[in-house]
């Protein structure tokens, strides 16, 4: 099965623990975090809308709210991007492994983490 996310979803789907916007959102991230586990997962990266956003009440008309949060959404997933190759599909299972490699401080997800709202409840932040 493939799965698109944003460079930055690759941070949150391992320190989700069920919080969201709301129930489907929830039930979304769930389902695609139980995806991202399973050997037979690739990845297809972007920063743009991804499969996690479908199901966001902030996405409308493929932005993240407005223009100049999604600049900010997207600057985050560019932070993310330019540590791993966005060019190919990537082994789900191998690419989370690399992630947690790269991004294995608080000073390593600093620009991408330091305004999420969900900091707090994050287990891949707080872990840091």
């Amino acid at each position: 099965m493939k799965l698109v996310l944003r460079g930055h979803h690759l941070l949150c789907l391992q320190g989700f623990q069920g919080y969201g916007y709301d129930d489907d959102f929830v039930k979304n991230m769930t389902l695609i975090n139980k995806k991202r586990k399973s050997e037979d997962t690739t990845i297809l990266l972007t920063n743009d809308a991804d499969d996690i956003c479908e199901y966001c009440p902030n996405l409308k008309n493929d932005l993240c709210q407005n223009q100049a949060q999604n600049e900010l959404i997207r600057s985050m997933d560019n932070e993310v991007l330019t540590r791993i190759d966005a060019t190919q599909e990537h082994d789900s299972l191998e690419l989370f492994a690399e992630v947690e490699n790269i991004f294995n401080s608080k000073e390593s997800v600093s620009k991408i983490c330091h305004n999420c709202k969900w900091h707090e409840e994050c287990l891949f932040y707080q872990k840091l």
